[in-house]
């Protein structure tokens, strides 16, 4: 993703490289905010010297100060001698005393932030980008608790080292959001040698839901971590490294049925490793339900993958069939029946290759006009079927049916309409609105002879699943030139009316 393609960027003079680093950062803000108990905006330069807000977090652990968000806003007269000094010297600058912000006294502290880079591999700092600040509430005053001032300790040491420019850290790896742990969640202090100093009373209970019923603190959190694990064959290689706060890694620890996500931030200064914390959240049931997603996810892709083996099985028999009988009109019938069956496996064939249940009806087209290949082939026709516009994503309540549809429609040109032509065209045009498809299937044939009914048994089915299945209409023309026209229109709302098919994307 190109940050500066996010409308919170374009208002700033940063350059692509700059805006990615600040982009990693946004997502550490939350963070930030809880350990400080305290607002949390970013600033980035803009035109003539002004700053602009691109992300605001507000404090879980504290009231808010502010009830307005200020992203995208300009920053206020009274801050901006404070950022601009945190900007132009890269040191951190507090407020002189209290600040009344609404009537609230408040504490401001402005934090240069930079990024750091590689060249030719030597880790540099290079100049400040942009600034943090710190909206601290100073309306509460009251002792303050040994957990809120190792909170604030820990927000110091990352606020100093986003002024180096060592935090985030570009070593590492991205990891999904689900069940990531936040400071309220648990936290742990690691000094140097990776035993804890703090540990705060949801990271012991998750550990004691673990199975450790001692103290953490004083111990180091790899030797009481490896007494859990008695037992588990397989363990994450990462283990020990998120476990001393030497990589600022995330990682799974699972014992009794209880799995604790850990996730590490090394503490550095001038580049030298002092500490670590070491976040902690129970995602036993986000695990379990991720497992119960990709169980169900296997299951469906597997029934799909069975039911195209079976009917691939049946079109195999009916294929046999077909050569073993002398009759003729058995012999067609048997065909018919056979590239039925055969349009429905592509269908379960496209599914079984992904885990969604809506397929992108253009491939699935593409092997259906190969069967129309192999009915030109039998019938010693040269047909070039060709196909316009684009069809998109599609549930599978629609493919299925619209898959059959049009394999009989093109299949009756090639056989009817295109049969006293040795040179002959399909045009597929397939037009996709937000809540329409309309599907026109032209030949170059001799067209419907005039007076003639169609009530073959292709064409019954044609009817039946148009406007039975999809809810939608089918005409056929005779236009002037020549050849035939088979409109369908198909709202692609009536599945959810029926209250059977997913969201579909508008094209």
């Amino acid at each position: 993703m190109n940050p500066k393609a996010n409308s919170l960027f374009r208002q700033t003079t940063l350059q692509d490289d700059q805006a990615s680093w600040l982009y990693q950062l946004l997502g550490e803000g939350q963070l930030l905010a809880d350990l400080a108990f305290a607002d949390v905006v970013i600033w980035a330069p803009a035109q003539e010297g002004k700053f602009v807000a691109v992300s605001h977090l507000r404090p879980s652990s504290a009231a808010t100060l502010f009830y307005r968000d200020v992203v995208q806003s300009e920053i206020r007269p009274e801050w901006l001698s404070l950022v601009s000094a945190a900007y132009h010297s890269g040191k951190i600058v507090d407020s002189e005393g209290p600040e009344t912000f609404e009537g609230t006294p408040t504490k401001v502290r402005a934090v240069p932030i930079r990024a750091k880079s590689k060249l030719r591999g030597v880790t540099q700092s290079d100049s400040v980008l942009a600034v943090l600040t710190r909206h601290a509430n100073l309306s509460q005053s009251r002792i303050p608790s040994r957990q809120e001032l190792t909170f604030n300790d820990c927000a110091n040491d990352l606020f100093t080292m986003i002024a180096e420019g060592s935090f985030p850290d570009h070593d590492a790896p991205s990891a999904p959001p689900q069940g990531a742990p936040r400071a309220s969640d648990g936290l742990i202090r690691l000094d140097e040698e990776g035993r804890a100093t703090f540990a705060s009373p949801n990271a012991l209970s998750a550990f004691r839901r673990l199975g450790f019923s001692e103290e953490l603190e004083g111990r180091h959190l790899a030797e009481a971590t490896a007494g859990l694990l008695v037992g588990i064959l397989v363990v994450d290689e990462s283990l020990p490294l998120v476990l001393t706060g030497r990589a600022p890694w995330r990682t799974d620890i699972e014992a009794q049925g209880v799995t604790v996500t850990l996730r590490s931030i090394p503490l550095k200064r001038a580049g030298v490793r002092f500490g670590a914390i070491v976040l902690t959240r129970d995602v036993t049931q986000v695990r379990l339900r991720e497992k119960q997603m990709i169980t169900k996810d296997a299951t469906i892709r597997e029934i799909h993958h069975r039911v195209k083996n079976n009917l691939q099985t049946v079109a195999s028999l009916l294929r046999i069939q077909s050569r073993r009988t002398h009759s003729d009109l058995a012999k067609e019938a048997l065909g018919q029946a056979m590239r039925r069956v055969s349009a429905i496996a592509l269908v379960h064939d496209t599914l079984s290759e992904g885990l969604s249940q809506s397929v992108d009806f253009d491939v699935v087209f593409d092997r259906v006009l190969m069967l129309v290949a192999e009915v030109a082939s039998a019938t010693n026709d040269v047909v070039r079927p060709r196909l316009e516009g684009s069809f998109g994503i599609l549930p599978s309540e629609y493919a299925t049916p619209l898959a059959l549809v049009l394999t009989e429609l093109v299949s009756n040109a090639v056989e009817h309409g295109l049969s006293a032509r040795a040179d002959g065209e399909v045009v597929i045009a397939a037009k996709r609105a937000s809540d329409t498809l309309v599907v026109s299937v032209r030949d170059n044939g001799g067209g419907i002879p005039e007076g003639k009914t169609l009530d073959g048994l292709g064409t019954q089915i044609v009817r039946t699943l148009v406007q039975g299945e999809l809810g939608g209409i089918i005409e056929w023309r005779s236009p002037a030139e020549n050849g035939t026209e088979v409109i369908l229109t198909i709202p692609l709302q009536y599945l959810h009316e029926k209250g059977k098919a997913a969201d579909l994307p508008s094209v």
